[in-house]
């Protein structure tokens, strides 16, 4: 790796960690927002991120893109799903939190890979190799272990986990980029969000106009602050390998656990623990796989080259005397 490329990578390393801690203590933001209702606090983030993100992308000039999405009846079907489970994320999310959930929100995020691999499995029609198999099994015991002993289902880290994991698969299959998708999504549900809004101001029963001045500024922010994490997001992907952004997801999670457990010192039973373990060794075991896995494909991609270069220095075309070879 020349020094371009290493600066690249630690510039990318930079924002996808930085994105990721962002997201990690959420908590401490949506907590100040606590008074509000958790609908009204989505609505707010839908139409503030509109208004940041369209701007912005305006200015990078990615709107073409966009107007393509909108000649195209199935693109915008796609987009459309795509917000709504976007939208129920954001508000199970933000229920919990203000509810006292933390913990359990660290659990739905950090189910989110393997969730995705169950997806690509029963969707995508994608096999699984072994280790993939035994970590969806220990993340299932996981869930069952806290069925059994605590008697509920913890719901509230399913339903951020199936609506993340589905609006990931759904983004996958999207012509845009991160920020031009938001804006897309927003874009259709801002009008909704929007008139919901209109209609608590005009009751009286919305935050803005109503709630104190500094809680009504903080909200003024929501979508700054759901758009600028994407952001580093973005760029941070565009730089790193999927391994090493996928060993970086495990801050967000992670830095929402400890919040739950030694700041908001929520209770953590030994029934939980031992949830969360077996969750926590099919991680082990799926990163594991994950970076085997790459680390070998590289190898042997790396010895084809070489077998190669070989060949062509043998043939003579690497010295040019065949310009038809690649």
């Amino acid at each position: 790796m020349n020094s371009l490329d290493s600066q690249a990578s630690t510039r990318g390393v930079l924002a996808a960690l930085t994105c990721y801690i962002a997201w990690g203590i959420f908590p401490l933001y949506w907590r100040l927002l606590a008074e509000v209702d958790a609908t009204e606090l989505i609505a707010h983030r839908l139409f503030w991120t509109m208004l940041f993100t369209v701007p912005l992308l305006w200015w990078r000039n990615g709107f073409a893109a966009v107007y393509e999405v909108f000649s195209s009846g199935r693109a915008l079907r796609l987009y459309a799903l795509s917000g709504v489970l976007l939208t129920l994320n954001w508000l199970v999310f933000v229920w919990a939190i203000n509810n006292g959930h933390v913990i359990e929100t660290s659990l739905g995020y950090f189910l989110v890979p393997l969730v995705n691999i169950a997806l690509g499995w029963s969707v995508l029609h994608e096999r699984l190799r072994k280790a993939q198999w035994v970590a969806i099994a220990f993340a299932a015991a996981g869930v069952g272990w806290q069925l059994i002993l605590l008697g509920r289902l913890p719901w509230i880290a399913l339903a951020l986990a199936i609506t993340f994991g589905t609006y990931g698969l759904l983004r996958k299959q999207s012509p845009l980029g991160s920020l031009a998708g938001l804006t897309v999504e927003t874009l259709l549900l801002a009008p909704l969000a929007g008139a919901f809004l209109l209609w608590r101001a005009v009751t009286e029963t919305g935050a803005l106009g109503s709630a104190p001045t500094g809680t009504q500024l903080i909200v003024l922010t929501t979508g700054v602050v759901t758009a600028l994490p994407l952001l580093l997001f973005a760029y941070g992907a565009r730089r790193l390998k999927l391994s090493t952004l996928g060993l970086l997801q495990y801050a967000a999670p992670t830095v929402q656990f400890a919040l739950g457990v030694w700041y908001y010192h929520e209770g953590f039973s030994l029934a939980r623990a031992q949830s969360f373990s077996l969750i926590w060794i099919g991680l082990i075991i799926y990163t594991t796989d994950a970076l085997w896995t790459q680390s070998r494909g590289n190898h042997m991609g790396a010895t084809a080259n070489n077998c190669i270069v070989k060949t062509k220095v043998a043939s003579g075309g690497i010295l040019g005397d065949d310009p038809r070879v690649p």
